[in-house]
């Protein structure tokens, strides 16, 4: 993946731009959020079921991130964004990093894969039934919680103190069976013979592996992309941002239940998602659309859309980047909502031996007006829009 420069004059570019249509798209009337606190069980199930497509495939199972930088520009979001908007995002639990530093009201998280949303209600079934983050671990990697352990310690020292414990068979039966009921029993969702069984094969990799999971793990993963060490799931909790602050989910308590609070409120909505779904297939809309629709309807803005690497691929499979571009602007949007995006140059490494990704924002309303003008045609003027 080569690395793409950004010039200033690109950066000024979109800079004069997104002065030119910051403000065209959403009155201040529309800002107020009427989102409820709390969300019922069916209509959260509603939600997964309505506004999913059909899954379909990738070449990974993807059960973490391989992007030690993600919590990087966290500070300059922090700085550009409003709390109580609306996340997005893609793919596994960096998300959940991105949703307890940004406060939206809530957060919809699409991959193309059934697999990943699955993934997350596994997440939300394990958050739920956890009293703290060592309770969290315990229950997702079905190991016993190492004696001494409390909601006092940080991130390295609970991560360390886990880095000897074994799994437990009688534990794993157990978790797993307490996940099938909370999802099942509990919250009523219904859940196919297929689905339990995708369930069972990740939670089986996240015991197997334990805190030391990786992107590559399992037989969809170790297929020869990427280079370098990829890092663990213990590394991407204990990572910091660009101040040296921590800011996983598994940084302190305070996040954790914050994040736990969430799921409770059925707030993090995983959905079945293809970035460049046809609005007129049989399907219908497509996740984002239907997502935006919904949003417009409660008078909401997009605070943040994390979308990874994804416009890479996107690029590279016809007019894909096209449609994920009009999707977007379905969107309601603000001066403020910004594009996460991760840049790989698949040479260099990270200090430590990781895979080393670059992240980088932008302005979603921008650059969606660029695509409408013809003036964003290429990943790289994708890239170079971008700071």
């Amino acid at each position: 993946m080569p690395t793409i420069r950004r010039t200033r004059t690109a950066i000024a570019r979109v800079t004069r731009l997104f002065a030119t249509v910051a403000f065209v798209v959403v009155p201040m009337a529309a800002r107020a959020q009427d989102f409820p606190s709390k969300l019922a069980d069916s209509s959260f199930w509603k939600m997964v079921t309505e506004f999913s497509e059909a899954g379909g495939s990738f070449r990974s199972d993807n059960f973490v991130s391989n992007e030690t930088m993600y919590q990087w520009v966290i500070p300059e979001l922090l700085r550009t964004t409003k709390p109580g908007g609306v996340y997005l995002g893609v793919g596994p639990d960096q998300n959940f990093t991105y949703t307890v530093a940004l406060k939206p009201k809530i957060s919809f998280i699409f991959d193309i894969r059934r697999q990943n949303m699955l993934t997350h209600l596994m997440y939300k079934a394990v958050f739920e039934q956890s009293t703290d983050r060592a309770d969290f671990l315990s229950r997702l990697f079905s190991r016993p919680r190492p004696p001494k352990t409390d909601t006092s310690m940080t991130a390295n020292a609970l991560f360390a103190a886990f880095s000897a414990s074994p799994p437990d068979s009688v534990a794993f039966r157990r978790n797993i069976a307490a996940i099938r009921d909370r999802l099942i029993k509990h919250h009523g969702f219904k859940l196919s013979d297929d689905d339990v069984r995708t369930i069972s094969y990740v939670y089986e990799a996240f015991v197997s592996a334990g805190p030391d999971l990786t992107y590559n793990f399992g037989p969809r993963g170790m297929n020869g992309f990427g280079r370098g060490r990829m890092p663990t799931y213990a590394d991407l909790q204990i990572e910091h941002d660009s101040l040296g602050a921590q800011r996983s989910y598994m940084a302190n308590e305070s996040n954790f239940r914050a994040l736990k609070e969430m799921e409770e409120n059925n707030l993090i909505v995983p959905l079945v998602g293809d970035f460049a779904a046809r609005p007129d297939t049989i399907q219908g809309p497509g996740a984002i659309r239907r997502v935006g629709a919904y949003l417009k309807e409660h008078k909401a803005i997009v605070t943040a859309f994390y979308l990874s690497n994804v416009e890479q691929y996107l690029f590279n499979q016809g007019e894909d980047w096209s449609r994920f571009y009009t999707n977007a602007g379905t969107l309601p949007l603000d001066s403020t909502s910004t594009f996460i995006r991760s840049v790989f140059n698949g040479m260099g490494t990270y200090p430590g031996g990781f895979m080393r990704g670059q992240q980088m924002l932008a302005s979603i309303l921008a650059q969606v007006t660029a695509f409408n003008e013809k003036k964003l045609m290429s990943y790289a003027d994708v890239i170079q829009t971008s700071r």
